[in-house]
């Protein structure tokens, strides 16, 4: 006997699919499933005339079989109540006749056994179900305006035809020989009727299990991509990859793109389900439901299904400051033995799939490599399985990440972890910051900066053609987390403007917005759009606020910065990444005589880039309170090193960067340097005029020291950087990696270098983006334009800056001759 048996109607069916008016889809006619379970509406033969049973008067459907359980698909036509307030309503009376000669009558009533459809969102019926089962959304494609709904990833089965209603029958072993349908007086019709032979309801009443899936097929387990899980008797969670290979303490694991196999996925299912796993539209194999939950596993040639539920507890976890036995604000990953994650309430297991979070899904939780991490303020509460659990915890450079195993006993509803502090370069005046975020509110800045032992974000407006993002987020002041602008960890919205020829710049400590945010076309400014502004302008309006100007993601767009470094308004450049092609630009303007602090930060716009990764540490004085100012200053000054991990100290003659040593004349001068690192290292590099003229290989230390005596014969720059053994698990892979601004030493005079190459190149550079505003740039007719600057002559407003830098070469080159 099957296990679930259909019954036909056909007999009694009186009406057809006018009775429904004008659904919004056909209604499934003929041999159909519904929520996994057989149904047969109407005749085999699918036909729209009589197909329904919609009985006025009492009709009677032969059975004559036994069953554990009758399912009726039925609907109601209209509510008892205005806008489905008829909540009890007697509709009908369902009585089932046995073979012994007992009866056994039910009530249907509205809101209960059965519903209308459709009529009032949020009022399904209490003891029927719907005939659509939830499911996921589609996982890697889908219309654009559901963008914001596929980031739920699931869809809830909503009634489309019928409610399903089961009755269990107390004689399960008696011969049903017929069920009769007694209307009561509210219109209504019935679809089908289905026996249930198996002892199960034939509705899930469980909740969802972990799974482990392994693909035995070799060719298959290695192959990239997703594995795909369908249950026609359930519901199951995309399958996520299990992270294998690379695994780091906090800082993520697993390699890009995933393999295929392990992955874990959450399963609920009647007994009688089928699993069918797949990949990439080949299927892999399929076991039945019930022999996982009673084996353990089920498996065939070429996959395997393993049951990974030991039981769970809800748990509170608090993690503590070891020093201080404070909790800490950090980020943290929970995990089963077999690599299914367990994260905290409100946070994500896996961060959006692996489709993206560009500007989508920023806040709260960064995914590395395949290990999603959540931010917590210390406290955090949510499901962890019962036995073994692996926790990671990780908070910025200057703690030990923890990777710790607990034990969760049956009960258990407390669990405290402790990290420890390595290092506290804040006590010796060194405050962390990120100098460009993007997409984060204040409140989600302030909590991932503490979770990252990050003093300082700069989260930045910004314009990207049509969208313009944390616009609501500017205020013109710091944001502390005392909530009065002070405090240990500060926020500050600030912009970037951008121009995808001339550059981007980090407007930082803005009193009111540098408008507008981006000039001249996409994929910047707006579609269309001219070259209304120039960078100078833009950093001449910050510096009139008092702000700070960062060439951005140096020395890339390649345009105006040249304008913005030989003219003095740029106060800093940016490096995003260790890059041959960066530090080769940066050593030549030093060589050329210009001193740029040099900065750190991650262009953060999604949640595979944790805010602070990298990162610059500028240097405040002894007794000076920490302030948003005081940094600013102090990065302006030079006073600074970049870091993704390394932790740099150097001197030259006991000054530090952003100083001048000076000299009489050609000397020698003695270098002491040391790096500390919670992550191997390569090696340590002293840098004199941008070549290496000491070094200290490393073979995985975490601490490498350099005293070195170098001789200098004439005015010249010094710098330390520091080479990590591995890349990050973000998604730009950056390299472990940190460099100072330089140590200038003096020879004879005040500190002046003119390499005639360097400048040059320069020239070249300045007088390129020069070409591009007067031949190449779109610009608006000044007859028909009043410019923002409000002079009458755009063109020559827009050279301006560039005649600025050439004359400012020219005086340099001029100098150097002498």
């Amino acid at each position: 006997m099957p296990g679930y048996e259909p019954l036909s109607l056909e007999s009694v069916c009186n009406a057809g699919v006018e009775i429904l008016g004008a659904p919004e889809q056909e209604p499934p006619l003929g041999k159909v499933t519904l929520r996994g379970l057989p149904f047969l509406v109407g005749s085999e033969t699918p036909a729209k005339d009589r197909c329904f049973v919609a009985p006025s008067e009492p009709v009677s459907v032969d059975v004559g079989r036994t069953a554990r359980h009758v399912v009726v698909a039925h609907r109601l036509l209209e509510p008892g109540g205005p806008a489905g307030h008829g909540v009890g309503g007697h509709v009908a009376d369902y009585v089932f006749h046995l073979a012994d000669g007992t009866t056994v009558e039910v009530p249907i009533r509205e809101r209960f056994e059965i519903q209308i459809i459709g009529h009032a969102w949020g009022r399904d019926p209490f003891l029927a179900v719907s005939d659509n089962a939830d499911s996921n959304a589609p996982r890697f494609e889908g219309r654009w305006g559901e963008a914001g709904f596929r980031m739920t990833e699931h869809n809830k089965g909503w009634a489309r035809t019928f409610y399903l209603w089961q009755w269990e029958n107390p004689r399960p072993d008696t011969v049903i020989e017929r069920l009769e349908i007694i209307p009561r007086g509210l219109p209504f019709l019935v679809g089908g009727v289905t026996l249930g032979h198996l002892d199960e309801h034939p509705f899930v009443r469980t909740p969802g299990r972990p799974v482990r899936l392994v693909v035995t097929d070799s060719d298959v387990a290695g192959r990239d991509g997703v594995l795909d899980l369908e249950v026609d008797r359930g519901v199951a969670t995309y399958p996520q990859p299990i992270p294998t290979g690379d695994d780091r303490a906090g800082y993520g694991a697993g390699d890009w793109p995933p393999a295929t196999s392990p992955a874990h996925a959450s399963v609920t299912a009647l007994p009688s389900a089928t699993l069918v796993v797949g990949s990439k539209g080949e299927e892999l194999g399929r076991v039945r439901w019930g022999d996982v939950e009673r084996d353990g596993h089920a498996e065939n040639d070429r996959v395997r299904v393993e049951l990974v539920d030991p039981g769970r507890n809800w748990v509170h976890v608090k993690v503590l400051d070891d020093a201080t036995g404070r909790p800490v604000p950090c980020r943290v990953h929970f995990r089963s033995p077999e690599g299914v994650p367990y994260q905290p309430h409100g946070h994500h297991n896996h961060v959006n799939q692996n489709i993206g979070s560009w500007h989508l899904d920023v806040g709260g939780d960064v995914i590395l490599g395949q290990r999603t991490y959540a931010y917590v303020d210390g406290t955090c509460q949510g499901w962890l399985p019962r036995g073994e659990v692996v926790v990671d915890v990780a908070r910025g450079f200057e703690y030990e990440p923890l990777r710790e195993t607990v034990q969760i006993e049956k009960g258990q509803r407390e669990l405290t972890l402790r990290i420890r502090r390595t290092t506290d370069l804040a006590a010796a005046g060194w405050w962390s910051g990120d100098s460009h975020v993007h997409f984060l509110s204040t409140a989600g800045a302030q909590l991932e900066q503490q979770g990252e032992d990050l003093r300082v974000v700069n989260l930045l407006q910004a314009q990207w053609g049509a969208l313009f993002t944390n616009t609501e987020d500017f205020t013109g002041r710091v944001i502390g987390a005392d909530g009065r602008g002070s405090g240990d960890y500060l926020t500050y919205v600030g912009q970037e403007n951008r121009q995808h020829v001339l550059g981007h710049m980090l407007l930082w400590g803005l009193k009111e917005p540098v408008m507008p945010w981006s000039s001249d076309g996409p994929d910047e400014a707006e579609l269309g759009g001219a070259l209304d502004v120039t960078l100078s302008d833009w950093a001449d309006r910050t510096h009139a606020q008092g702000g700070t100007v960062v060439a951005a993601h140096f020395p890339n767009p390649n345009g105006e910065p040249a304008v913005l470094v030989t003219t003095g308004r740029a106060d800093a450049v940016e490096m995003l990444a260790h890059g041959d092609d960066a530090l080769l630009e940066y050593y030549r303007y030093l060589n050329s005589g210009y001193r740029m602090p040099l900065v750190g930060g991650t262009d953060k716009m999604s949640s595979s880039v944790p805010v602070g990764l990298y990162r610059t540490y500028a240097r405040l004085d002894p007794d000076e309170e920490f302030t948003y100012d005081g940094w600013c200053r102090a990065v302006r000054q030079g006073r600074t090193f970049l870091s993704g991990g390394p932790l740099l100290t150097f001197t030259v003659d006991g000054r530090q960067a952003g100083d001048t040593v000076e000299l009489s004349g050609p000397g020698t001068v003695t270098v002491e340097a040391g790096v500390t690192s919670i992550f191997p290292l390569h090696g340590l590099e002293l840098v004199c005029n941008g070549e290496v003229v000491a070094s200290v290989a490393g073979r995985g230390e975490r601490a490498l020291d350099l005293t070195e005596e170098v001789r200098v014969d004439g005015h010249s720059w010094l710098a330390l950087r520091a080479i990590g053994s591995d890349n990050h698990l973000d998604e730009w892979g950056r390299r472990v990696f940190a460099h100072t601004s330089p140590v200038f030493v003096a020879c004879g005079g005040p500190w002046g270098m003119a390499d005639p190459d360097g400048l040059h190149y320069i020239r070249t550079v300045v007088e390129g983006a020069r070409d591009y505003v007067r031949h190449t740039a779109i610009r608006r007719p000044d007859d028909l334009t009043t410019h923002h600057h409000g002079e009458a002559n755009h063109l020559a407003w827009l050279e301006r800056p560039f005649a600025e830098a050439l004359a400012a070469l020219d005086r340099r080159d001029r100098e150097r001759r002498r």
